[in-house]
């Protein structure tokens, strides 16, 4: 057989099989980018009936109680005090209002810390990255996760204004074992509603975030009261979207 009949009858098949590991792939993300995009325009008016991080945290509560359930009820964003929006943004992201979803000075900074240690011990995640994360991703850390957290990031921010970033946030992220949401954090540590919310209650459950399990069972940490007190001092500055 010539050259050109081969060439007619196929060529070289491991270049079609080459073809198919690269485009099945690209296909595959490219669907899955767009499953994201859809749910999150969905949830531009619509509220989201829960997260990754809400069910995750809930098959592993039934794990050891099969009738456990996490506590979590949505409230407007108007019925939540201005204390804990103040406190959080005082607390995880003081550009919220100004940046596009990723703080890139503070990202550096995380960067040079996990190239010291050798390992992802610091994310420098802003609340739209948090909830990039709690919506769609697990709690692992690794490149490949953050970049994917990025892209959702700059979904959330390309479809929602971000008092509607900030509400969803609010609602959904965790504040305990089992505890989600600003409601349900205002009534299970104080036994109020996110409305009523102090100035000193919304400090503490700031700065609980970043380890709330931890917290929720160590509510006298000296460092949680320093904590506290700094982010009282700063809750005036903080600009609400």
């Amino acid at each position: 057989m010539s050259a050109a009949a081969r060439s007619r009858s196929g060529g070289k098949p491991w270049l079609k099989w080459l073809k198919w590991l690269i485009l099945v792939p690209l296909l595959l993300v490219t669907l899955i980018q767009l499953y994201f995009a859809v749910q999150i325009w969905w949830w531009v008016d619509h509220n989201p009936a829960s997260t990754s991080f809400m069910r995750a945290q809930q098959a592993a509560l039934r794990e050891k109680n099969p009738k456990a359930n996490i506590q979590q009820l949505w409230v407007p964003y108007a019925r939540i005090s201005n204390n804990l929006k103040r406190a959080i943004i005082a607390s995880e992201d003081a550009n919220f209002s100004d940046h596009d979803g990723v703080d890139w000075e503070a990202l550096q900074k995380a960067y040079d810390k996990n190239a010291k240690k050798r390992k992802v011990v610091s994310g420098g995640s802003t609340i739209t990255q948090q909830l990039a994360k709690n919506l769609f991703l697990s709690g692992s850390r690794s490149y490949l996760r953050k970049g994917q957290e990025l892209v959702i990031t700059f979904m959330l921010e390309t479809l929602m204004d971000k008092e509607r970033i900030f509400e969803i946030y609010l609602n959904v992220v965790e504040f305990g074992t089992g505890t989600f949401g600003a409601e349900a954090a205002a009534r299970h540590y104080y036994g109020v509603s996110a409305a009523n919310l102090g100035a000193a209650q919304a400090a503490k459950l700031a700065v609980m975030l970043p380890n709330p399990r931890f917290f929720d069972k160590h509510r006298d940490s000296g460092y949680l009261a320093r904590r506290t007190d700094v982010i009282l001092r700063r809750m005036n500055s903080a600009e609400l979207p």
